[in-house]
């Protein structure tokens, strides 16, 4: 019997806002989406709560038994500061702004949000697309929805028609907005507007031959609407129909109402089973926001730099402190809650590490009052995870779990009153709970493998230095290094290996 078996899975489902039975379309098989950034700028910590918990659900599934294709795409074109199709290119502002080629800014902040994402030890996902990577399947889902009647084309732009659409099916059903309440907002606005209807929605809108990121189409030269890629990419590698998407509770609507509307219009089904949503992180109980002074960057948090910050906080501190609360609900950040959370996770750490240097004997028997208390928690952890991946409750099982660790090495608890086989269940699963699960590490051992990270980054270009004979480069990189303590060694066809002294 598998994991996923023994402990089944349940989801609050925002399409029926109910809690359901997790049954994937093919399992062991599993489909999961969830929209990625929008690589214009750093990621703050609202966006990283949101990559955090799409990171756990993707652990347990596997770690369950579940085969997982985890989608989470990058957004490098199309995404305009007005969801509606309008406003400024929030790449092409930050060019600008940064004097850089877009693609340019792309790169920056892709290659930033990969660094964020190794700190907070966030798995990459299975396929990571990106929208100017699919042009093609984006102009021909375009081409389906205006075939299929749901769309219009007006002056090179093509807008979906939200009202025609409502005919047959419900614009709303996942966000619970009411077309009609909707209508009534924006009518005024139906005459400044080459749109039929204020809530259509481009899904490709013409750009000036001033805009530097434009693509050829039928329609004249222009880029993809924003909701549009999630559509085209998650139709591509997880079928017409998935298991889970997910995001931040902000992208409910209109950004996951319209994938909705798009789908169905250019394939006509509904494209996910579970629609999975995070909450909000707020500040000292206020929303996080630049306008106030209060959203965070991850590297201001490790320097200590911003004016609302107590102290530097670790990446894994902070990652136990997103656990804290369930996914779906509001999380408020505050210095005293980090500093309880730096606690928490010393502690759970500590046993961790001891945990790791116990070993039966091999001669205990089990007593039932103790056996049964650790089977117990061992069962408890799976329960709670898998009870729509409660991580808050699954780390108070550990809390407790850790104090039987402690007991063990004190010897309040005798090695003599378990089984080995008990104990080894219990070991194994508080250690695959943490690190496989939760991702939480020991600090040592996680700044062990950035700084392993970082050399072997460093002696890539020394590498590249050597071939490009670019010596002077190679033997600065080589000496600064030893400088540092990390003698680097020459072995056989050009690979480097290193000491640390």
């Amino acid at each position: 019997m598998t994991l996923y078996e023994k402990y089944p899975v349940s989801i609050s489902n925002s399409l029926s806002g109910n809690k359901e039975l997790f049954t994937p379309a093919k399992a062991p098989f599993v489909g999961l989406y969830s929209c990625g950034p929008t690589v214009y700028n750093e990621v703050h910590l609202g966006n990283l709560r949101t990559f955090t918990s799409f990171d756990i659900v993707f652990r347990y599934l596997t770690h369950i038994g579940y085969k997982v294709r985890y989608v989470r795409n990058i957004t490098d074109a199309g995404h305009l500061t007005n969801d509606a199709g309008v406003g400024v290119d929030r790449i092409e502002e930050s060019a600008k702004l940064e004097q850089l080629e877009p693609m340019e800014i792309v790169q920056k902040y892709t290659t930033s949000f990969h660094d964020v994402c190794r700190m907070f030890n966030i798995l990459p996902p299975s396929i990571e697309p990106t929208a100017t990577g699919h042009i093609v399947e984006q102009i021909d889902m375009v081409k389906k929805i205006l075939e299929n009647g749901y769309a219009y084309e007006v002056n090179g732009s093509v807008y979906f028609d939200v009202r025609k659409y409502n005919e047959k099916h419900n614009y709303g059903e996942l966000s619970g907005r009411n077309i009609d309440e909707l209508l009534e907002g924006t009518r005024e606005l139906d005459r400044q507007d080459e749109k039929r209807n204020a809530i259509d929605f481009a899904i490709w809108k013409a750009v000036s031959p001033n805009h530097i990121q434009r693509w050829n189409s039928p329609w004249g030269q222009g880029i993809p609407g924003w909701h549009l890629e999630c559509s085209a990419m998650g139709t591509k590698y997880l079928g017409d129909q998935f298991d889970i998407h997910g995001g931040g509770m902000d992208l409910k609507f209109p950004h996951h109402e319209c994938e909705i509307a798009q789908n169905v219009g250019a394939l006509g089904k509904s494209p996910v089973r579970y629609w999975m949503h995070t909450n909000m992180l707020t500040v000292n109980g206020e929303k996080m926001s630049k306008s106030k002074g209060n959203s965070f960057l991850p590297r201001e948090l490790f320097a200590g730099s911003h004016p609302l910050l107590a102290k530097a906080y670790s990446p894994m501190a902070v990652r136990f402190f997103m656990l804290q609360s369930h996914y779906s609900s509001t999380l408020d950040f505050s210095n005293d809650a980090l500093s309880a959370a730096e606690k928490g996770f010393k502690k759970l750490s500590n046993a961790l590490t001891t945990l790791k240097s116990l070993n039966h004997p091999g001669n205990g028997t089990d007593d039932a009052t103790l056996a049964a208390d650790l089977k117990r928690m061992v069962s408890e952890c799976y329960q709670t995870m898998s009870d729509d991946f409660n991580t808050a409750k699954t780390l108070a099982v550990l809390f407790e779990m850790s104090s039987r660790i402690n007991d063990f090495k004190s010897g309040n608890l005798k090695f003599a009153a378990v089984s080995a086989e008990t104990f080894a269940e219990f070991k194994n699963t508080y250690i695959a709970i943490m690190e496989d699960v939760l991702g939480i590490k020991d600090e040592e051992s996680h700044n062990q493998e950035l700084m392993d990270g970082v050399i072997k980054v460093l002696i890539g270009l020394r590498k590249k230095a050597r071939a490009d004979k670019n010596f002077a480069l190679s033997d600065k990189i080589r000496d600064e290094l030893k400088g540092l303590g990390v003698q680097l060694m020459d072995g056989k066809d050009g690979e480097m290996n290193y000491t640390i002294e």
